[in-house]
């Protein structure tokens, strides 16, 4: 699988299936994507119903093919953990990555190049933008839910055991 900015300077490989692919509605997404939605010519982050689509991979599945060096985190609050990893050649968000333990990396769905895993699910809904028209075209979440927890848990053991 492929992820790629907009000009093409920078790509990222992930290798094996995905951990899952969500939307997520959380003020967090929505605040990073608005951040980088406002730098210059910078494409869309969000899906028109408010949501920011990922594809999750294991972090040891994912590495940066071509561009590191125009690659920028990007924090919404100074301590926090996650960046948003921007390609600063033409401003498009190409990931999430952690600065703690977590063992997984968020794809931008939008920056996958040919065919892309369908959104299996839909989290953080609760926090969605007002008037928001959530598709229910999968299952809908108002938080993190068991299933979504259980997918990193079985992606983490799997990590441990050298699978």
């Amino acid at each position: 699988m492929i992820a790629r900015c907009v000009c093409g300077s920078v790509e990222f490989e992930a290798t094996g299936a995905p951990i899952n692919c969500v939307a997520c509605y959380c003020d967090d997404c929505q605040e990073g994507a608005r951040q980088i939605e406002a730098l210059p010519n910078a494409p869309l982050v969000r899906d028109p119903d408010g949501g920011t689509a990922y594809v999750l991979y294991r972090k040891d599945r994912v590495r940066c093919s071509r561009g590191t060096e125009l690659l920028k985190n990007c924090k919404i609050r100074p301590k926090s953990d996650t960046n948003r990893v921007v390609a600063t050649c033409c401003n498009s968000a190409m990931l999430l990555s952690f600065d703690d333990s977590k063992h997984w990396v968020d794809l931008y769905r939008s920056r996958i190049q040919g065919e892309v895993a369908p959104v299996q699910m839909r989290i953080c809904t609760k926090f969605a933008p007002e008037g928001s028209k959530i598709p229910n075209d999968v299952p809908v979440y108002p938080g993190f839910s068991v299933r979504f927890i259980g997918k990193l848990l079985r992606a983490r053991i799997a990590m441990l055991l050298g699978r």
